[in-house]
């Protein structure tokens, strides 16, 4: 028996291995979490959370965040021109002749694991015969409605113009009475000029003399009636809110009303930031058409270097950046110049969490890496332009993102 026990090979350094690869592995799915985590951005999903915590099985199924631009020299099609007429004149890379103008379009978002598939413009209109669609937000909405008209302008002549609503721009496709609309909005909330009132008042009293009043709970006119009219609506919110040279904490601050009277004490723009979008998302709840689909696009990146818009910052590159600089960019640890995008998302997530009622399309994760994409020093302004973005361009692919989440909204 002894000499039997003596050949018996021991388990104990098979347990141990065995043992230092469980560790291992729980390390490394609790890294790649955290890198994930809504605390910096949310590795995006069509859908956000179910109130149980669950994934939809197609949003877990597709994730059209994680992904990379690969170059295509080749591109599959000329989705459309620099000829487009609505294309906004600091946008149009090209005729303004962007170094890298033709090339931007030639990057191809590739999701991990699936395909996104290129907007169809003539299937789109097809699909989407007596609907209407609204961009409501800043003008990076415009921006990618700008990207959507030209795309459908490219396969039919037969549309009218019509303000629906109370849009600053909108086109009727005539033949599929399909409408598309822009409602510009900076905040969601209502807002304009504050001075003190000589007969004194609450917040006199504190020592503001003038500012910007901005009413929480009551909506933006010129969109208060859009998602009661609209099929599709597209929401966004966040670069005015990060706007010191706007609403300057001394000289003009944001001064936040809610039922009429002044909140006390004041409360910063971040936490006005919250309650705006509380109430915005249970107002449009509230009105949106029966059957009607709502849709709150995550922020879009800005890509200054060496200093913010006013500071002599810069946006050169001709290339996406690699991930490993994305996270220099935007990392909230580093509060760096861009840092904005990922706060701004915090926000939006934390007000949609348990909202049924509104898929996300998050852009924010593949925009990150186009710090090569936007108009910089061919915008024609008297600063690089790092923030909106050339078209042809990114927001074209934004618009593929678009239609990947309705047809997946409509397979649910």
């Amino acid at each position: 028996m002894a000499t039997t026990s003596h050949n018996k090979p021991s388990l104990f350094p098979l347990l141990s291995l065995l043992c230092f690869i469980s560790i291992f592995l729980l390390l490394s799915l609790s890294k790649r979490a955290s890198l994930s985590s809504p605390k910096t951005h949310r590795s995006a999903t069509v859908f956000p959370p179910k109130p149980d915590g669950s994934l939809s099985p197609l949003s877990a199924t597709c994730d059209f965040s994680e992904g990379s631009w690969i170059y295509d020299p080749n591109p599959r099609s000329t989705r459309y021109t620099s000829s487009c007429k609505e294309i906004f004149k600091g946008w149009n890379c090209i005729r303004n002749n962007k170094t890298n103008g033709f090339e931007i379009s030639n990057w191809r978002w590739k999701p991990k694991h699936c395909d996104l598939p290129s907007f169809d413009p003539l299937k789109f209109l097809q699909s989407h015969r007596n609907t209407n669609i609204g961009f409501v937000g800043d003008s990076l909405n415009r921006n990618m409605f700008v990207s959507l008209f030209c795309m459908l302008k490219s396969v039919t002549g037969e549309l009218k113009k019509w303000r629906p609503a109370g849009a600053d721009r909108g086109f009727t496709f005539s033949q599929y009475n399909l409408t598309i609309a822009y409602h510009r909005t900076n905040l969601l909330a209502r807002y304009g000029r504050w001075s003190a009132n000589a007969k004194g008042g609450e917040l006199e009293s504190l020592g503001f003399k003038e500012g910007y009043r901005v009413d929480v709970d009551i909506p933006d006119s010129s969109w208060a009636k859009a998602s009661s009219f609209h099929d599709i609506l597209i929401l966004n919110t966040g670069h005015w809110w990060w706007a010191p040279s706007k609403f300057d904490p001394v000289k003009s601050p944001m001064l936040f009303f809610e039922g009429g009277r002044p909140i006390l004490p004041p409360i910063p723009p971040a936490t006005g930031l919250d309650r705006v979008l509380n109430n915005m998302v249970n107002f449009v709840e509230k009105t949106k058409r029966p059957g009607g689909i709502i849709i709150f696009r995550t922020q879009s990146p800005r890509h200054f270097e060496g200093g913010d818009w006013d500071q002599g910052g810069t946006c050169q590159r001709l290339q996406p950046l690699l991930p490993g600089k994305v996270e220099e960019f935007f990392s909230v640890g580093n509060n760096g110049t861009n840092v904005e995008v990922r706060l701004v998302n915090q926000h939006l997530y934390n007000s949609l969490k348990s909202r049924s009622a509104f898929h996300v399309l998050d852009i924010t994760r593949m925009s990150e890496y186009r710090a090569d994409a936007h108009p910089a020093a061919a915008g024609g302004k008297n600063h690089d332009d790092c923030m909106h973005w050339c078209l042809p361009g990114l927001t074209d692919t934004w618009n593929d993102l678009f239609v990947a989440t309705l047809h997946t909204i409509k397979a649910l």
